[in-house]
């Protein structure tokens, strides 16, 4: 009587199972952080945008001491020939630039197209202190904007 112990080749059930499991919490917490990730990443070119802007209105602001009258009097690029940018808007009354983002790169706009602004303080000594921020109307939300322009 010759009986050989049989010997376990492969995985089991379980094992495979646990490392199904295991894999979908890892996908479950990467792909949420991957697609912030992608819309922070788009939202450097509208960063770019203000950041053109604000040196006109900065540079119009010190020569001649006041703010733009109009949008054309700023010297911003107003119209934009972008997927990530619907348009950038110059405040006439006080130092404020917005840039208005398409809803259809952010997830959860539900079609309203979203804004980030840049707010200045006039100074004496002809300078404005910029902050950037998530717009007054329609504000983008703080986890897709870099950590410089979260007000």
């Amino acid at each position: 009587m010759n009986i050989q112990k049989q010997t376990q080749q492969g995985f089991t059930l379980i094992e495979l199972m646990i490392v199904i499991a295991i894999v979908g919490i890892l996908a479950a917490i990467a792909l949420p952080a991957y697609q912030d990730y992608t819309v922070r990443a788009k939202m450097a070119e509208p960063i770019a945008a203000l950041a053109e802007a604000k040196s006109s209105y900065t540079e119009f602001y010190a020569s001649s001491n006041t703010v733009p009258t109009s949008q054309a009097e700023s010297g911003v690029l107003l119209t934009r020939n972008s997927e990530y940018i619907v348009s950038v808007a110059v405040s006439t009354s006080s130092p404020i630039i917005t840039a208005t983002v398409p809803a259809a790169i952010i997830p959860g706009a539900a079609g309203t197209n979203q804004t980030i602004q840049l707010s200045g303080t006039t100074q004496s000594d002809g300078t404005i202190n910029w902050v950037c921020k998530p717009g007054a109307t329609n504000g983008l939300d703080t986890k897709f904007l870099p950590a410089t322009c979260r007000g």
